[in-house]
Formats: structure tokens, C-alpha cells, sequence
């Protein structure tokens, strides 16, 4: 009984191993790929700007192209083959962007809302209730405080800044964070002002002075 039992855990081990390759193979998309994983290839590529052409399930010279261009930004193997690696890249960035695009046209639809201390509503907010009610609308929930949402997430260095990234200042003689926006793209960010509501401000002297880093929490 015993050998028979140590007999069919070995058949079933070996059935597994076999097809470990299978699967593997199952999960490389390549020139001659075909079918819907495609096509969610494609549709990804395409909304990261990356051109794969026809959104047709194909995959084609376009698509390799696509590919090899997503892969060299990432500084993944360039090869032109969406494998597992390249796939779990591909499909983080999008949910990235995805994400991006619901922060900031939220974050941008609230221009002009008053300010109010410690509000976080459209009726009013100050600073860190601005970006923690802006973050909410995406599924991402940020402490109330400005210097707690600075503990989240990476460091981010001002050269690398990206559209959805958290900026942070001060204006304390401790250098105490003070202040906190939503990093637009193109040298600008977003924030609820004392002086002026929620308003879009460029990194001018006045803000750079201020600045004291920056944070990606998704």
C-alpha cells in the first residue's frame, strides 16, 4: 500500500514537472503570437504610448517594435519577447497610468475650491486633506497629515519626478514638513493654497526654496 502511494506522488510530481515548460511557454508572447493576450498587449502598449499598430490581436512587426521600445525604458532584456517579466512591467506601468489619469483630472476638476483649515471636502480643504481626498478617488488611502504622507512610498529625486508623484515643503524655521501638492508634469504642481484655493503653481524660486522632496506611493 505504502509503495503505492509513494508510486502515484511520483507520477504526479513528474506530470508536474513536465509541464512546468508548457507554462512557461504559455506566458511568452512573440512575433506569430495571436489571440485576446495579444490584443491586452497591445491595448496597453498603445495607452503607455508605445505604437503597436493595429489593436488586432496580432503579433506583429509593430508590435515587436512596441516591445523592444517599452523594454529599453525599462531596462528590461530587449528582446522583443513579452514574457513574464516583461508582461508584469508592462501591466504595472498601466495600472499606473491608469491611476495617474484618474489623480490628476480629479485633482485638476477641483481648481478654484476655497481653502479651509483642516478641510477635506470640496466645500474647503487645506493641503494634505486636498491630496488625501484627490488619492481616495484611485483606491489609495494617505494619512490625514502631510508629514505622515511624506513616509509613505519611495523617494523620488526632483529630477525623476513623475505626474502623480507627491511634492512636499516647508515653511519652518525646523524644516518641518508644511506643505504638500500633486506633481503635474512639466515643472508644475497642484495644491490647496492658503492665498489661493486649490491653483496650479510652477517650480519657481519661491517653491524651491520650500521644496524638500518627494514621494511615489503607487
Amino acid at each position: 500500500m505504502r509503495r503505492r502511494i509513494i508510486l502515484v506522488v511520483v507520477l504526479a510530481l513528474t506530470c508536474l514537472l513536465a509541464a512546468a515548460p508548457l507554462v512557461q511557454a504559455a506566458a511568452l508572447l512573440q512575433t506569430g503570437s495571436s489571440g485576446s493576450e495579444v490584443t491586452t498587449l497591445q491595448t496597453q502598449l498603445a495607452a503607455l504610448g508605445y505604437d503597436p499598430g493595429k489593436l488586432d490581436g496580432i503579433f506583429g512587426p509593430k508590435t515587436k517594435a512596441a516591445v523592444l521600445a517599452f523594454q529599453s525604458a525599462m531596462h528590461l532584456q530587449v528582446d522583443g519577447i513579452a514574457g513574464p517579466l516583461t508582461r508584469q512591467a508592462l501591466s504595472q506601468a498601466y495600472t499606473r497610468q491608469q491611476k495617474t489619469s484618474m489623480i490628476l483630472a480629479k485633482a485638476q476638476s477641483l481648481i478654484g475650491s476655497p481653502y479651509r483649515w483642516g478641510g477635506a471636502s470640496p466645500a474647503g480643504f487645506d493641503c494634505s486633506g486636498f491630496t488625501s481626498y484627490v488619492f481616495a478617488t484611485a483606491g489609495i488611502t494617505l494619512p490625514r497629515v502631510s508629514r505622515d504622507q511624506a513616509l509613505l512610498g519611495s523617494r523620488v529625486n526632483f529630477q525623476a519626478l513623475a505626474p502623480g508623484d507627491l511634492v512636499f515643503f516647508t515653511f519652518l524655521s525646523s524644516r518641518q514638513i508644511s506643505h504638500v501638492g500633486i506633481y503635474l508634469g512639466n515643472n508644475q504642481f497642484i495644491s490647496a493654497t492658503t492665498s489661493k484655493g486649490v491653483t496650479i503653481s510652477s517650480f519657481s524660486p519661491y517653491w524651491l526654496n520650500a521644496y524638500v522632496g518627494a514621494r511615489r506611493v503607487y
